[in-house]
């Protein structure tokens, strides 16, 4: 009897029971779940990004996912009252790249700040692009922009396709790791994935929209190997995730600025919204933290009030 063949590999995609792997060696395979994974009470549903075991029915020509390898991270939808995610939309991501177009349309600083507390809220290094850099003639916006987020202690990209500008710099910062890639329609994304790698955003859509054909939801991720080694993850979906099931009182420590303050507060379960002698908001009036930024913690902490009352 033939030896049965083992293969490491990750998880790329999912429809229908039916999950796209990737081995080592670039080969691609499409496999199921064995029986006894799906049935094991500790089993962790299977994700886009995980890292898995395949092997071949003795019978070949069918492949089977055996084993599951513990997760690095994850950037999961959460359920309510704080708990974990219910969904994980993708496994093993080595940093969140959220991208937004200077001008048409114009940046949106509170849903830049949204996806920033995503990544936040799931332990994930981001970094923001700012794109399209070559469509406004004064510069002095963006650098006020960047400046905010650079002080946040996010690295800021300013790229071009037209010009082209930084460009190589986002590159660098991709390869060899998995980049969850998110941002709002029109900011020109699938145009930057394929100045940086052509061809590359026409796969990308078209694996989109086969993964998400029939669902009800918008939350999938597809995982798009990289030339050069890595791979860009494309999550439609990232803003349906939203932050269902933070606790408010956990929201100041997704304001990275804030963290060297949340001791120095008067009172230990300070809201920084209008209570005496918050370090926060000593911190806003002396210029140490962006006021928009502040701004954006204020009615996100409310929007978390609001859901809380609800469930």
């Amino acid at each position: 009897m033939t030896a049965a063949v083992l293969l490491r590999g990750v998880v790329l995609s999912g429809t229908g029971g039916v999950w796209r792997v990737r081995a080592l060696d670039g080969t691609e395979r499409d496999a199921s779940l064995r029986g006894r994974l799906k049935q094991e009470s500790k089993f962790e549903k299977l994700a886009v990004g995980d890292d898995v075991d395949i092997t071949e029915d003795a019978r070949g020509g069918a492949w089977s996912i055996t084993g599951i390898h513990p997760r690095r991270t994850q950037l999961a939808r959460r359920t309510p009252g704080g708990g974990r995610g219910e969904r994980i939309v993708v496994a093993n991501v080595d940093q969140v790249v959220i991208v937004f177009s200077v001008a048409k349309p114009e940046p949106h600083v509170r849903m830049i700040d949204r996806f920033l507390v995503i990544a936040e809220g799931n332990e994930l290094p981001a970094r923001l692009v700012l794109n399209k850099v070559d469509l406004v003639e004064d510069a002095a916006p963006i650098d006020a922009l960047a400046a905010d987020y650079e002080r946040a202690g996010y690295p800021v990209h300013r790229t071009s396709v037209k010009r082209p500008a930084g460009l190589d710099e986002l590159r660098a910062v991709l390869v060899n790791r998995t980049s969850a890639l998110t941002g709002p329609s029109g900011v020109g994304k699938s145009s930057l994935i394929n100045a940086l790698y052509p061809g590359l955003n026409l796969r990308v859509g078209e694996i989109s929209e086969s993964v998400n054909k029939g669902r009800h939801t918008t939350v999938g991720a597809v995982l798009v190997p990289l030339p050069g080694g890595g791979y860009v993850v494309d999550t439609p979906g990232l803003r349906e995730v939203g932050m269902w099931g933070l606790p408010s009182e956990e929201l100041d420590h997704c304001f990275p600025e804030f963290r060297p303050m949340l001791g120095e507060c008067r009172f230990q379960d300070c809201r920084h919204l209008s209570e005496p002698e918050c370090a926060v908001r000593a911190g806003v009036a002396r210029g140490g933290v962006s006021s928009e930024r502040y701004d954006s913690y204020v009615k996100l902490r409310a929007e978390l009030e609001e859901s809380e009352k609800r469930y």
